[in-house]
């Protein structure tokens, strides 16, 4: 009787101390045989081709990095706003979306290293843009944002109180219809998405607000960053990273691993 009270007592402590510990977020991933990753329509980062299917320079590197670890890849549309609270509920396991790494991201989720430069930049009609070459010339603007942004905090910052909307693509419609003067984005997105060329040839961008780096997100505590960190270097060393930055325009902004 000592003995059998003696494992139960070991057995209490045991479980109390947590001792069972808990599946890391890599074998979670791998035995649900899948990677589901948290995006916003972010050209070149995250947007759909012709044929639905997920493309950008996230986006293929998502893919990779789902391969190497031998599952499939699943994209998720999400509320910018949200994210973290989709991450911490598992609905998915990654935001990978062009995601500025503030001090408010890495306090609330694990990293990855940064892996790319960005600035946040000032979004007007081309036959205005001569009128807004500083931050000063932009504070009486009604200037639209996304929600939860990186640009989103830039403008207030200034002291500005933004329009916010779902995601930066809807600043450029804001701007485009004539319902916000100007917009706040990436520039990585601008360099895409307006001026001569691109669905938004009227619209320009003028002055940067600030610089910033792009770094992917996970559950707090997850060992998934230190895989990614891995297969970003290996990525990087092997040339396969720069090949897919150049399908989108975007090797000048890559970060060395």
């Amino acid at each position: 009787m000592k003995r059998i009270a003696a494992i139960l007592i070991a057995l209490v402590l045991c479980l109390s101390m947590a001792c069972f510990a808990e599946e890391s977020d890599l074998a979670y991933v791998q035995g649900n045989g899948k990677l589901v990753v948290g995006i916003t329509d972010f050209a070149p980062m995250d947007y759909k081709d012709e044929s639905g299917e997920w493309i950008g320079f996230d986006a293929d590197m998502a893919k990779a990095f789902a391969a190497s670890l031998g599952v499939e890849v699943e994209f998720i549309e999400i509320d910018w706003d949200n994210k973290i609270m989709e991450l911490d509920n598992k609905s998915i396991d990654v935001v990978w979306n062009g995601m500025t790494l503030t001090e408010d991201v890495k306090a609330a989720m694990e990293t990855s290293n940064a892996y790319a430069n960005n600035a946040q930049v000032v979004i007007v009609p081309a036959d205005v843009a001569d009128q807004y070459q500083t931050a000063e010339s932009i504070s009486g603007l009604n200037i639209a944002v996304e929600n939860g942004s990186a640009g989103d905090e830039v403008v207030s910052a200034l002291g500005i109180e933004p329009t916010r909307v779902a995601t930066q693509a809807d600043t450029l419609l804001e701007v485009a219809s004539g319902a916000s003067d100007a917009a706040v984005i990436d520039s990585l997105m601008a360099a895409a998405m307006v001026g001569e060329g691109t669905s938004y040839a009227n619209l320009t961008y003028t002055v940067g607000l600030n610089s910033e780096e792009y770094g992917v997100g996970f559950r707090k505590g997850s060992d998934l960053a230190a895989a990614l960190n891995d297969f970003l270097k290996a990525s990087y060393d092997d040339g396969s990273m720069m090949t897919i930055a150049e399908t989108y325009g975007v090797q000048a902004a890559i970060i060395a691993q």
